[in-house]
């Protein structure tokens, strides 16, 4: 049985705070990618996903990713209005926060979806 989005999400942040607690935040930072791809298309998560991608960023001390989280929390509302969600877009400040891409190589099919790029 092939996992939904939903339960991606739930998973990987799951992990994430896991991560997080042990004071493993670049783990945590992994694993929140995933959590961005897979509950980016709803609002709430999307928002939320983006908030412990700057808690962790600040405890990184990485001020590049402090300060790209910060832009993209102001800009989910805006994406989310506007409908632009680019497809597998991992959320790190070192990525344009427009432009799709490729799911990881270990993503599984969801729901019966195809594997799509980008």
């Amino acid at each position: 049985m092939q996992p939904s989005l939903s339960q991606i999400y739930v998973s990987s942040l799951d992990q994430a705070r896991q991560h997080y607690a042990r004071g493993a935040w670049t783990e945590a930072l992994r694993a929140l990618e995933w959590a961005h791809i897979a509950g980016q298309a709803s609002f709430p998560r999307h928002a939320h996903v983006h908030w412990w991608m700057l808690k962790a960023a600040w405890r990184l001390r990485d001020a590049r990713e402090v300060l790209g989280q910060l832009w993209r929390l102001w800009l989910t509302p805006l994406g989310h209005l506007s409908g632009r969600l680019p497809r597998g877009n991992t959320g790190r400040a070192a990525v344009n926060p427009f432009r799709p891409m490729p799911l990881p190589a270990d993503w599984p099919a969801v729901d019966g979806e195809t594997r799509r790029q980008g």
